[in-house]
């Protein structure tokens, strides 16, 4: 957060400019784009049987780039075997698009070392795309009577059609499972697979299955099997494969159902095998997708697998922009990899996810653009210091990028890190548990991000001292219930992580339970949430039964409440905490009662024998809380829950609340009560040469202010 709208450039954090690595890139030119005599060249007009080391043809063409990044990869291998990767190298791709063929995949034997990385990027500032889709023509308008007789009256003069067998392509990919949905685009956005309604949600009137049950005192049924309103669905009698996307119990749980049957006489529809887990209930949401008789809209689309071809209405004449299908799974796959990067590309159109690394060392994707994936953004599993730096990411399919690595055993830090990306519109097509950003293992980093326009969770976390700090979260979870923007639940375990000097604001969630900020769920406990400012952000802090959390120095605005706290392990959930529940098997899990986890995490030790269900050893303290409502406590946790010099406050002095800066001035009273001045100046994205896009514009989701 900048306290404005147009994300100034701010210093960088001093971890990134004292970064070995990043000072050899400086070094070897790599970010201006200025090349070494033995730097490689790749360029879409070039020739593998060339040198690779001249930028462009030269006038007789006996000269010039390599065609394709695997034949400057085996130049680099050859390089590295004969001794001739001392100082590293740069490969740099001249403009344009480069539709893989398959992944570009790289090992051990592909990387760089401490002082001489290898670096992939744009030549100079040329623009370079690296698509895993197909580039689609020979559309012509449908004429086939059999196809327009299914098509609604308004589209039959404005869908076209073209056969993907003619392209090239085969693999036409599953309807919605993920990793394999084939996907079409237009003018760089997805399309919407022919769905109805057009938006939103229609309702279950009824659930029929026979196998009814509660939850939670809520009644439902546990076989897909429900009435509707309304006869719209009586069309689709001639729809050889047709889906439903819900929330069928539960307003944090989406799930795809594929049709089995439709009665339209008595207005049930049934689903096939395997039911949704929660199971069904009337009122839920739902939508039906990949209906033929349901394309009436522009920018929808329809594939019909058996003979391969698309149907779509375009939003816009077709020679205005390119028609893309996702066919490549993954991009780039980097697998043990060390001192490797790739920087300031646009990477786009895959059916799964964009970047995978896996293992290894000292690995960066920055700068770049990754958008319109089947899957999420970027993966990183295993290995150490690996990272996502300046990068926008959005309209991904699932999550935005996935930290993952440490060992738990030994406490461990990975040292992973997403800094100074711009993440949104994530959550496109499975909705729920797939955030902007996750987080799991031991020791990683989160830092100066703009997270927005997410139906669920921005961030989700495991495991244990993990930072999270200076990002900006705002407009999600707009389509769920019972949600945190950050969120992580049910483990005593997962303890040691700080969420310090965080903007959250302008969240909520129309579901069941509506939405939290910081949503410490289901005995989440040992979290620290430092100097954060939450304006009109829900349930703003909320720890669902946990002990020894700490809520210090935080500026709460207009939240409702700004901090809860319940007593959930001594009454509804103490079949979890409790015997074989689900927190004591997982902290058998761990050797909670050895070091290096019984010095870390001391309170561990004993807590079976301290009545494990209670809130105890959480601390609230010095926080500034201004209209909205200051505290929700449980009775039952009220005496085990130690509060201290907190600023209630209907109205209180800020710097300039009006255009959104919450700073406390010098003269607040917060500050004779030990509050110290939080450093807002310094939250959210900054100005740096490893940043895809600046200025940034922080845009809003429709309907909001």
């Amino acid at each position: 957060m900048r306290m404005r709208d147009d994300c100034r450039q701010v210093d960088a954090p001093a971890f990134v400019i004292s970064n070995v690595f990043w000072a050899t890139l400086l070094f070897l030119g790599a970010v201006c784009g200025r090349a070494r005599a033995d730097d490689l060249f790749v360029a879409l007009n070039g020739n593998n049987a060339w040198t690779g080391t001249v930028p462009a043809p030269n006038g007789q063409k006996t000269d010039g780039p390599f065609t394709t990044l695997e034949r400057a990869r085996q130049e680099i291998r050859e390089l590295k075997r004969a001794g001739k990767l001392e100082k590293g190298i740069t490969v740099h791709l001249r403009g344009g698009l480069y539709e893989l063929t398959a992944a570009f995949t790289l090992g051990p034997d592909d990387s760089g070392s401490d002082g001489a990385p290898v670096v992939y990027r744009p030549y100079r500032d040329e623009k370079v795309v690296l698509s895993g889709g197909k580039v689609l023509g020979d559309f012509r308008l449908v004429n086939e009577p059999a196809v327009l007789s299914r098509l609604p009256e308004p589209a039959r003069d404005k869908v076209w059609q073209t056969d993907l067998k003619a392209a090239g392509v085969t693999d036409f990919g599953d309807v919605t499972a993920a990793g394999q949905r084939a996907e079409l685009f237009f003018q760089e956005k997805p399309m919407t697979l022919a769905r109805w309604p057009n938006s939103g949600f229609v309702q279950i009137a009824d659930v029929s299955g026979g196998q009814p049950f509660a939850s939670h005192g809520i009644k439902g049924d546990q076989i897909g099997k429900f009435t509707y309103a309304g006869d719209q669905p009586g069309r689709w009698g001639q729809e050889p494969e047709i889906w439903l996307h819900g929330y069928w119990f539960w307003d944090w749980s989406d799930a795809f159902q594929k049709v089995k049957s439709i009665d339209p006489t008595q207005r049930v529809i049934e689903l096939d095998q395997p039911y949704h887990g929660y199971g069904y209930r009337p009122g839920q949401r739902f939508y039906a997708l990949n209906l033929l008789a349901e394309l009436d809209a522009p920018g929808e689309w329809y594939l019909d697998r058996a003979r391969g071809l698309i149907y779509f209405w375009p939003p816009d004449d077709l020679a205005k922009g390119k028609a893309v299908l996702s066919v490549l799974p993954t991009l780039l796959a980097l697998r043990e990899t060390s001192w490797l990067a790739f920087q300031g590309m646009t990477l786009e159109a895959t059916r799964g996810t964009a970047v995978v690394m896996t293992g290894g060392t000292q690995n960066r994707l920055a700068g770049c653009v990754v958008r319109n994936t089947g899957s999420w953004g970027v993966t990183i599993s295993g290995g150490s210091k690996n990272g996502v730096i300046g990068c926008d990411i959005y309209q991904t399919g699932e999550g935005g990028v996935s930290l993952s690595g440490g060992e738990r055993k030994t406490l461990t830090a990975a040292g992973h890190y997403a800094d100074n990306n711009h993440l949104y519109q994530f959550g496109r097509v499975h909705r729920t548990y797939r955030p902007a950003v996750g987080i799991n293992g031991v020791g990683n980093r989160m830092a100066h991000n703009l997270i927005h326009d997410g139906p669920h969770n921005a961030i989700q976390l495991g495991g244990n001292d993990h930072l999270i700090e200076f990002n900006e979260i705002y407009d999600v979870c707009y389509e769920t219930g019972d949600v945190g923007a950050f969120y992580m639940g049910r483990d005593w375990t997962a303890r040691g992580t700080v969420i310090q000097h965080n903007y959250f604001h302008d969240i909520s969630g129309p579901g069941l339970h509506g939405a939290m900020a910081v949503y410490l769920d289901d005995a989440a406990s040992g979290i620290h949430v430092l100097g954060n400012l939450f304006y009109r952000a829900g349930r703003a802090a909320f720890i669902g039964g946990g002990r020894d959390n700490v809520i210090e120095n935080n500026i709460f605005v207009e939240c409702n409440p700004s901090v809860h706290v319940d007593a959930r392990g001594l009454n509804w959930m103490r079949d979890q905490v409790e015997g074989d529940g689900t927190l004591p098997k997982r902290l058998a899990e761990t050797p909670y009662q050895q070091p290096p986890w019984s010095t870390r995490y001391p309170k561990l030790v004993n807590i079976l024998a301290d009545e494990p269900g209670a809130p105890r050893g959480n601390l609230v303290a010095r926080n500034v809380s201004v209209g909205g409502k200051w505290l929700n406590l449980e009775k039952a946790a009220e005496p085990l829950v130690t509060f201290t010099n907190n600023l209630v406050e209907k109205e209180l002095k800020f710097v300039d609340a009006a255009n959104g800066n919450f700073q406390l001035p010098d003269d607040s009273p917060a500050y004779g009560l030990g509050f110290k001045k939080l450093p807002l100046e310094k939250i959210g994205l900054y100005q740096h040469e490893w940043r895809a896009s600046w200025p940034v514009s922080k845009s809003r989701r429709a309907g909001h202010p």
